[in-house]
């Protein structure tokens, strides 16, 4: 496996080439563990519905896996197949829809097709639509959500750059550069259907 650079640019809105796009869709269909970008951190992830590449996304990262995991996604749309909107009303929807896109992660109802090792047995899903450009590019490169779990040992800082992540994982993963805001904190969780806040 391959740690893979995009091209260095100073632009918040960089797009990747088509050549790194086509080896980061190969990596996501073949199960390997990704590594990239979002808003705060570095986060590791892969395809929802592969359930070897998200066990190997746990055993990398020493994380149990009925702590569940983080859907992150381009849009609503590649996220309604894992969720169950159906017991939220309009003005649940609407407190949702306006924090998307951004680093909000939802709490919600999952669908009955989700399976357990995404949810760690729950019968609701953490789900986060991104702002992120290079989120959004990966998400619409294999129109599906990924994985989303910060990018560290359980325990360790998350990595906020491809040296840190070299550090922890090798060439365990395959790794996508890109730019996080290092003031930022890890998105705030919140429950879609109780409002309860769980992570400020």
């Amino acid at each position: 496996m391959t740690n893979i650079l995009s091209e260095p640019t100073a632009s918040t809105t960089q797009i990747l080439s088509d050549v790194l796009m086509a080896e980061f869709v190969s990596a996501f269909e073949q199960g390997e563990v990704l590594a990239y970008p979002t808003e705060a951190v570095f986060g590791l992830g892969c395809d929802p519905d592969n359930q070897d590449a998200v066990e190997k996304v746990l055993a990398i990262k020493t994380r149990p896996q009925d702590k569940g995991l983080i859907l992150i996604a381009a849009s609503i749309e590649q996220l309604n197949p894992y969720i169950d909107t159906s017991s939220l009303n309009a003005a649940m929807m609407e407190r949702v829809n306006t924090t998307w896109p951004g680093p909000f992660t939802w709490i919600m109802p999952k669908a009955a097709r989700t399976p357990d090792y995404l949810t760690g047995g729950r019968d609701t899903i953490a789900v986060r639509v991104s702002a992120h450009p290079t989120v959004i590019q990966l998400c619409n490169a294999v129109n599906k959500p990924l994985v989303s779990t910060s990018a560290n040992p359980s325990g360790a800082e998350p990595a906020r750059n491809l040296a840190q992540i070299d550090t922890y994982f090798g060439r365990t993963v395959f790794a996508i550069d890109g730019e996080v805001d290092h003031n930022a904190q890890p998105s705030k969780i919140q429950d879609a259907v109780t409002g309860q806040i769980l992570r400020g």
